[in-house]
Order: structure tokens, then sequence, then C-alpha cells
């Protein structure tokens, strides 16, 4: 029987449509792909621009795709490639290559395994379920003007073909990072871990830092979904970066689009500014440091989110605890935030600006400058940093305390940084019975200065009770005193607290209304140039002091006193002279002036000069002498009462205190803050005290 024509054609159609896949199969199945290798390297390495090698065996297998039963489908029988490139290479880019040591290869991996699915090819869809890499090397590098080797060319023209890559496994390999900009060189060592259901990976950190050693170990998840959102990453870290050490354990969400990360986070170290090479953070300088809290990070090109929320630790002996929230943006990043303190020590506040010992800035990590000689902080503030982020965080202390109980509490203050201006706006408090209210503005944006700050402080003092300033003090319990009132107005520029004070300019003022005075009392106060002074004047017995009221003009770093009385119940004490903060040195001249009648009167002069560390305290001898001398004179010359009169100093009934304390309050007329002068042409002492 003979087939009618169209029967023919149709076998002969439906055998070459079975046959093309059948023959392409046995083609595919003992095609030699190491032929391939040329074409594949030659056209990968074009595409990348970059070196890219296969140079181990390159086979092509069929497997079935293992799947739970109630999920197969009649897909599930028919077998996918599955192919493994052993010994793969991609290199560095080439004007890298040969660069402060970088090797010829950016990764390297002993070989590479994945399946493709044949019927997402139908749709242009690379389909790749796993992607398997065993012992790779991976070597990361950022050269000192910023470039890297993990960026790569993007290509104009868009594809019609799509990557849908599942998950990535990892197994026993090492991870190198080297950065010139930070100083950085690090190395993981990973390796693939038995018998733990929740990390399959572990790794060791090993490396340098700034010159600091990097040090560490960690776990996390062998099988990395890039699909399914719901899958986390566990992530488990202990690592010591210098100064600092970390301790985290968490997810990493979403891995395909690096939404974010969500963990436990504990930081501590020598100072919370040793925190600024590792998260661009400018945080001040403060004691040893400890916190823990709650890190959630949301991560998007230009825009990525990190909040630290619920930390509590501590800084020194003082307790913190708040919220602190990062926010990426152009052109600087911004971080708000409240903090916390139920008990502040006063001497945790020292390395804010300097004022902590040698051995103390060793331990967190600056150099040891402060001459032994100095008074003055002399620690540079690090300006260069304040202008690479914007700030506003607010900071609340209950209650501030010292060895000796200084009664500060409820301290309140605004940090307010935007590009390289810090203002403090407030900073108040409660102390001794009174406040304190100020405002300060540092400008370290290299704007009106280059590599110092341009400061303006204004400071105000009211009703502060001598009776709870100093509570330890036995006799001052006992005995009746007042209230202080002071403020001050400064502008300057420098570097540290010791140079703005050197070229400050303003007015310094306050008033005491009431005390009781005496060399033991002002020893115990810790004033003790104060109780040198009392016991040339009247030795150690008590005096009663009605007011004091101090008025001085900062001029380039030199106090000149305008006003500086202090009224007593024997006498009236006038002093004048300057103090000069840019040599740290006082030439102040102390004339007392007794009340009534005294028939012999040692009341002499008195200078005050010398350093703040060592001053010098003495009587005019030559104005005791030619006073006694006289009075030995007319003694032989005239009757025993002419021998008293040179000796009777009138002291013109003292001085109204009412009237002293309300000039005093009183707007005074100070020179206008100006700029700094050359320490050449800055005014000495002698200078200022002859104008």
């Amino acid at each position: 029987m003979t087939m009618p024509r169209r029967t023919k054609i149709a076998l002969a159609v439906g055998g070459t449509v079975v046959a093309i896949p059948a023959i392409a199969l046995v083609v595919l199945l003992n095609y030699d792909w190491n032929k391939a290798r040329p074409w594949l390297n030659a056209k990968t390495s074009e595409a990348i621009e970059r070196p890219f090698a296969i140079r181990g065996d390159l086979s092509l297998t069929w497997e079935k795709q293992p799947r739970a039963p109630q999920d197969r489908s009649w897909r599930d029988w028919i077998p996918w490639p599955h192919l493994v490139a052993r010994d793969v290479h991609l290199g560095n880019p080439t004007a890298m290559v040969g660069k402060d040591g970088v090797p010829a290869d950016m990764a390297s991996v002993d070989a590479v395994s994945f399946s493709l699915n044949p019927f997402a090819l139908l749709h242009q869809t690379i389909s790749i379920p796993e992607l398997a890499f065993r012992s790779p090397s991976v070597y990361l590098r950022r050269t000192a003007d910023g470039s890297n080797n993990w960026t790569f060319e993007k290509k104009e023209k868009k594809s019609k073909w799509e990557l849908d890559l599942d998950r990535v496994v990892f197994s026993k390999g090492s991870i190198r990072f080297v950065d010139g900009v930070e100083h950085i060189d690090a190395t993981a060592q990973v390796d693939t871990l038995d018998n733990d259901r929740k990390y399959g990976v572990g790794w060791k950190l090993s490396g340098q830092w700034n010159d600091a050693p990097i040090s560490g170990t960690g776990k996390t998840g062998a099988v990395l979904s890039l699909q399914d959102a719901s899958v986390p990453f566990p992530i488990l870290a202990d690592a010591k970066i210098g100064l600092v050490s970390v301790a985290a354990e968490g997810t990493l969400v979403n891995p395909a689009k690096l939404a974010g990360i969500d963990m436990n986070l504990k930081v501590s170290g020598a100072s919370m500014a040793r925190l600024y090479p590792i998260t661009g953070l400018v945080l001040p300088e403060t004691p040893p440091f400890s916190t823990h809290g709650h890190l959630v990070g949301q991560l998007a090109k230009g825009n990525s989110k990190w909040t630290y929320d619920n930390f509590v630790g501590k800084v020194g002996s003082s307790d913190i605890g708040g919220k602190l929230a990062y926010q990426q943006k152009k052109p600087r990043g911004h971080l708000t935030g409240t903090v916390h303190s139920k008990l502040l020590q006063f001497a945790d506040l020292g390395p804010l600006i300097g004022a902590d010992s040698n051995e103390k800035k060793k331990e967190r990590g600056v150099e040891a400058v402060q001459p032994a000689d100095k008074v003055l902080p002399v620690e540079k503030f690090r300006t260069e940093r304040w202008t690479s982020i914007d700030a506003d965080v607010s900071f609340k202390a209950d209650r501030i305390t010292r060895t000796a109980q200084l009664p500060i509490s409820k301290l309140y203050t605004e940090f307010h940084l935007n590009d390289g201006v810090l203002k403090l706006t407030p900073l108040n408090f409660d102390f001794a019975g009174g406040s304190m209210a100020s405002t300060v503005k540092l400008d370290g944006s290299g704007k009106q200065v280059k590599d110092a700050i341009a400061a303006n402080l204004d400071v105000k003092g009211r009703h502060i009770k001598i009776k709870e300033l100093f509570p330890n003090v036995e006799q001052i319990k006992q005995a009746t005193v007042g209230e202080i009132n002071a403020e001050a107005r400064l502008s300057a520029t420098g570097n540290s607290v010791a140079t703005l004070l050197a070229a400050s300019n303003g007015e310094v003022k306050a008033t005491v209304s009431q005390g009781t005075i005496s060399k033991m009392l002002l020893e115990q106060m810790g004033l003790n140039v104060g109780s040198i002074v009392v016991t040339k004047l009247v030795g150690d017995k008590p005096v009663q002091m009605n007011c004091l009221a101090g008025d001085f003009a900062v001029t380039n770093g030199v106090a000149q006193t305008r006003s500086f009385v202090v009224d007593t119940t024997d006498a009236t004490l006038h002093i004048n002279g300057a103090v000069s903060l840019a040599d740290e040195k006082m030439d102040l001249t102390l004339k007392p002036d007794s009340k009534g009648l005294r028939i012999v009167s040692l009341r002499s002069p008195i200078y005050v000069r010398g350093s703040f560390k060592q001053p010098d305290v003495a009587i005019d001898k030559g104005v005791l002498a030619m006073r006694a001398g006289g009075a030995i004179a007319l003694a032989t010359l005239a009757a025993p009462v002419a021998a008293v009169i040179p000796l009777i100093h009138g002291g013109g009934g003292g001085v109204d205190c009412g009237k002293l304390l309300a000039q005093s309050t009183a707007k005074p007329s100070a020179p206008p803050p100006g700029k700094q002068l050359p320490a050449s042409k800055r005014p000495t002492t002698e200078q200022v005290k002859g104008k």
C-alpha cells in the first residue's frame, strides 16, 4: 500500500523535529566542552573588560532536579544541564595590576558549578537555582585615589536576557580586603561547619587597620537565598579593630536586594572618637565606653538608614542610654537622636576638651601632649572631620557628681552640627542651688579660619549658693554665706582650649553678695592662692566678707581688671592687674584699705604673680619698712600722740555693697571681640597694665 504524499511529508517533518533535539542532545552529551574554553574566555573577557579564564576542565552533565513529591510535575522528569568549571580566574583591571603589590587575579575558585533551567531559556531568562563556589579566593582592593577592582563598567545597551539566580552556596576559601584610603589590610579565612543547623560557614579575621591589629571570629549561613526574602541569612561576629571591639548577632534582610540588617550589637572601645574610621560618625573624645542595643539598617543606594535603638551602656563611670539614627544624604549624612544619663561623673567630661592626664590620653589612642607646666588643655580638636556629617542630638543628664560631690544636676544641651559649624544651644544646668545658662558656637568649617575653630561663648550663672557649692566643707555649713552671680562673653580662634583662651576677646564679670572667709576654709575649698592672700592680710582668723565684684576686659588672651573689689568688715581690698591666658601667668596687686582707725596697720600691698601652676604671693616689704621707720622717727621727735599719726590709716568707711553689686551687673563697655593676633604682636601682661 502506497502512502499518500501528504503523510510522507508529515512523517518527514515530524521525524526531523524529533531528530534535531535528539541529535542536539547526543552532541551535547558527547561534545568536549574544553574546546569551547578559548571562545568563552575571550567573549567573557571582552564583556567585562578584564581577564577571565577557565583553566581547568569544563564539563556538562544532565541531572534531574530534586523536589518534594507534592511539588513535582512532568517537567521534573526532564534532566537539566549541569555545568562544572574548574580552576576559574577573574583578573583585576589592567590599570591596577602591579600597583602596590596588586596581584593579577581579583578572584579564583577551584570549581564553579550550577544547573540551568532549560524551560526558562524559551523566555530569554537564564535561570540558575543554585550557584556553588568551592574554595574561592577573593582579593578586594581600593587604591589611595579611590579606584577599586569590584566595580565593573556598565554597557549602555540593555540586554534582552535576564539573570534569575536563586541562591549562592559557599565553601572553604579566603577573602582579603586591602584599602589604601582607610589603610586596611584584612583577611578572612572561611570554612564550612559540620552539624550546625543555623550557621554553615565559619570565618577567622586577621590583619591591620592604620597599623592597629584586627582580629575576630564569626559565622554565617552557608546558603544565601536571593529569591525568597523570608529566608534569613544569619550573621554572628565578634571582632576587635584597633581600640574598638564589636560583637553582633542578627540577620541580613532580603539578601537579593541587600535591603538591610537587623541585629543586636555590642560596641566597646577606648573612646567614642575611635569609631570614626569604622563608621564615619563624628563622635566626641570620651573615656572608655561600652554599649549594647538593637541595630537596624535599611540599605538603599544614596539613601541608607541606620537606627541604634534602646541602647544602654557606660562611658567611664557614667551611664548612658537612648536612640541614635543616621541617614545617608547629600552632601552629608545626618545623625539625629536623644541620649540620656542618670548619673554623669564630672571626670568623664575631661576628654571632651582634652583635660585628662597624658596617661589617660594614651589609653584612648591620642598623643600625650599636655606639658607638665601647663594647666589649660593643649590637645587639638579634630575639626577636619566636622564637615563629614551633620547632626542634631540632644543630651540630658539628671545628676552630675565628682569626688567632692559637685552639685550639678539637670544638664541639658543640644548638639547642632551643620557644615562644620557646631552649636550647643542651649547648654544649661542647675548648679549649687542656682543655674548656668549658656550658648556655644564653634565654627570648624575652615571658612573663617583654616585648620582651627572660630568660637563664641556666652554664659550666665545666677544665684549660685556657696554653701551648696562646697557641701563637704564643714566650716561653710556653719558659716553665713551668700550667692555668686557671674557671666562671660568671649570670642576667639584656635584649635585647642589653650589656644582659644590665649586668643580670646570679650569680658568676664562676677559678684559675691556675702561670705565668711579664712585661711583654712579657702584651703579646704581648693582656693590655694586665696588662702595665702588671707594669711598675709589677717592670719587665720575668720573674716566676714560683705561683697565681691570683679570685672575683667579680655583682649587677645589678656584679662585686665576694670574693677575688682572685695569688701570685708575690716577692710576694702582693691585689686588691679592682669591675667595672661596665653602665658598662663598672672600679675595682680592687692591694695587693702582699712576701715576706721588702726593704730598699727600691716596691710601693705600684696602681689600675686607667677604661673597658674606655681603662683607666688608676696607682701610689699618696702612699704612695711617705710611705715615702721616713720613711726620710730616720729616717736623720737614728738609727743607720743604724734608718733602714731603716720600709722593711722583711714579707710574712708568702706564700700556700698548695693551700689557695688548694681554697678557690677550693669553691662560694661568691653572691647569688641577681635581676631587673633600673632604671638609677636600680642600685648604682654606688663604692657596691658601700663595702658
